[in-house]
């Protein structure tokens, strides 16, 4: 018996031993594909030596110090790298252990910005359903997964509300196009605002590109300066979480550099460090750093692992590979490929009712019906079937259900590091699609049965 308190408590997952590029290898001997890098977390896969060459020098050098006391060269260097120039003009980073706790400061770093600017009625924050923005209370009080929140909806605090997701597969109107579907979502917001009472409202928060929750989301042209428009007008900030989409995960640095706006606050987390040492990050635009500064001067939060030395150190290797590498080219053209294949073998499948996603960012939702788009019922436990039929095909892939609304609806999520190549997207496109021929069925065979 483990005495590891595991995810599950039925089962104990495989035991990995060992990882090189995109192979996990496990104690009994497979070898498994890393499709999704985790959480999309592993940009670029398992074991670089450059990256791991930089932890050990750290470690050797400074490993610890308590950011109230010192900085630390490390930190300072990946802030830099992070911020102070084009696009975006975000000025200030802040570092901790992951993305949940990016959130919390980001949430915590609105509210002191208004106090200081004389403004303390600003308290609300405005999120969408079907959105995840973490595990941690106040992260989870504003996220919008259905699951993820009901067992704790007692503890959840209420200055969170939640408007309706930019998910044109599912809520577009067959009568609307793209831009009647923006200006609908956008009249939403501001009724949300008016009814909330504008000048009580901190900020909207969304992910620039939805991940695990919807899979891989991108909201229509448009929809992200209507949103900033709304928030301009009302005094909010636009708060973007991008700790799945981000650090070049769909083909730019930030996912927003395609959509036309930058925020006041972003958060990123998992591409930062890349999975090598647990880091989340906070960047802040130059006006909310500045009301601070000339008010209390001091930043009314914190935690004993905020910008860690040697965190930060991997952090900086991996993006500085990322840069040196020319790896987000590499997104791109592989991201297309995936795309491609992802098309060709699936596009027409009875039980594929959408393959979407940017750069290496991409999901299939898979349905019941391809004509009505009627999904699977829940009972079938469709995304965890295919996550252990893939597994069995040697893909370790990021199935989710509640797709649609938090209880009906599966997808699965494809998210490779960004070193791979075309021959990895080969075998993890081949290899998916064999899993859902297994577990949904094919032409010549209707569904796997309840």
């Amino acid at each position: 018996m483990s005495g590891l308190l595991h995810r599950r408590l039925d089962r104990a997952p495989p035991r990995a031993v060992a990882a090189s590029g995109l192979i996990v290898r496990t104690a009994d001997g497979r070898e498994v594909i890393d499709a999704s890098g985790g959480a999309a977390v592993s940009c670029l896969g398992h074991g670089h030596p450059a990256v791991v060459e930089a932890i050990q020098r750290q470690a050797a050098t400074l490993g610890y110090v308590h950011s109230g006391f010192f900085t630390s060269e490390p930190a300072e260097a990946l802030a830099d790298r992070l911020v102070g120039h084009s696009p975006g003009g975000l000025s200030r980073a802040l570092f901790v252990s992951g993305g949940s706790e990016a959130m919390e400061a980001a949430l915590k770093l609105a509210r002191q910005y208004f106090l200081e600017a004389g403004e303390p009625q600003r308290s609300r924050f405005i999120a969408r359903r079907q959105s995840y923005h973490g595990n941690t209370l106040g992260a989870l009080a504003l996220s919008g997964n259905v699951a993820r929140r009901a067992p704790y909806e007692p503890m959840l605090g209420d200055a969170f509300s939640h408007v309706s997701p930019a998910f044109a597969y599912r809520y577009r109107r067959a009568d609307e196009d793209d831009t009647a579907y923006v200006a609908r979502l956008r009249q939403e917001l501001i009724d949300h605002f008016e009814a909330l009472g504008p000048a009580t409202v901190a900020g909207f928060v969304a992910e620039t590109v939805v991940g695990a929750t919807s899979g891989a989301v991108a909201a229509p042209r448009g929809y992200f300066r209507a949103m900033r428009e709304v928030c301009d007008r009302y005094g909010a900030l636009l708060i973007l979480d991008e700790v799945m989409c981000g650090m070049g995960r769909t083909g730019t640095l930030h996912a927003w550099e395609a959509e036309g706006v930058a925020p006041d606050l972003q958060i990123v987390a998992k591409g930062l460090g890349g999975g090598y040492q647990p880091i989340g990050a906070l960047l802040a635009g130059g006006r909310i750093v500045e009301a601070i500064a000339r008010g209390s001067g001091a930043l009314m939060h914190g935690h004993t692992y905020m910008a860690h030395p040697i965190a930060c150190a991997a952090a900086l290797a991996v993006q500085r590979t990322i840069a040196d590498e020319r790896l987000l080219d590499a997104v791109v053209a592989r991201g297309r490929q995936l795309a491609a294949q992802l098309q060709q073998r699936l596009g027409d499948h009875p039980h594929v009712g959408d393959i979407r996603g940017r750069g290496l960012l991409m999901a299939v939702e898979l349905i019941a019906d391809r004509a009505t788009g009627e999904p699977f019922a829940p009972r079938q436990r469709i995304a965890e079937r295919l996550k252990a039929a893939a597994f069995e095909r040697g893909l370790a892939c990021y199935p989710g259900s509640g797709t649609i609304d938090g209880e009906r609806g599966d997808h699965v999520l494809i998210a490779p590091p960004f070193i791979a190549t075309e021959a990895d997207i080969a075998a993890i496109v081949e290899r998916l699609a064999a899993s859902v021929d297994a577990i949904c069925g094919g032409e010549d065979h209707g569904p796997v049965a309840t």
